[in-house]
């Protein structure tokens, strides 16, 4: 018979399996909502317009549900998934690998440190609230530099930052477009202009 602690440690060393757009995903412990894809998400998912052949980034992408469904949704496209913690980076390549997804990679990175010179025509992020306004303006500053002209910068934050990026996109893109803003969240995005 196992005891507390030996039973505390299967449970959280078990994989949570969750299922979104018709990708199952593996989660644990630790990373971002492991136990269900979180609204804000879902609400940028539904928001987003992407072509077939869209080349795409998600900033952080935790497991990969953002940026694996992008790449269900731009089979013609490649997408790259990036985040600074490697059980998040980890767990998106098993994800990748469980759905059969071969346009996208996945990259160990802190926010586009890592992150190869080339251009996007969609850059997501289900951005976090608490990394610093610093770190949100090189998120800003950075996504116009790997965008191609015209290319799009999506965010999915909590509603409370809303003026924050309104600012921050106005600041650094030259506009701002609020795209859908619930109780909790909003989505918006910037477009390179050129």
């Amino acid at each position: 018979m196992l005891n507390d602690r030996e039973e505390y440690n299967r449970k959280i060393r078990q994989d949570l399996r969750l299922a979104h757009a018709g990708l199952e995903f593996f989660a644990t412990w630790g990373l971002f909502s492991p136990r269900a894809v979180d609204d804000g998400s879902r609400l940028l998912l539904e928001h987003v317009e992407i072509d077939t052949d869209a080349d795409c980034l998600d900033l952080g992408c935790g497991y990969g549900v953002l940026g694996l469904c992008l790449a269900r949704r731009a089979p013609n496209g490649r997408t790259l998934l990036v985040d600074k913690d490697f059980v998040a980076v980890d767990y998106a390549e098993k994800n990748r690998l469980h759905n059969g997804i071969d346009n996208a990679s996945c990259l160990l990175s802190n926010g586009f440190a890592q992150i190869p010179p080339r251009q996007f025509d969609l850059i997501v992020s289900n951005i976090p609230a608490k990394v610093g306004k610093e770190m949100l303006y090189i998120y800003l500053f950075d996504a116009l530099e790997y965008l191609r002209p015209g290319g799009s910068f999506y965010i999915v934050t909590i509603t409370g930052l809303r003026r924050f990026f309104q600012r921050g996109f106005t600041e650094v893109f030259g506009h701002y477009e609020k795209i859908k803003q619930s109780k909790s969240y909003t989505v918006a995005r910037g477009i390179k202009q050129g």
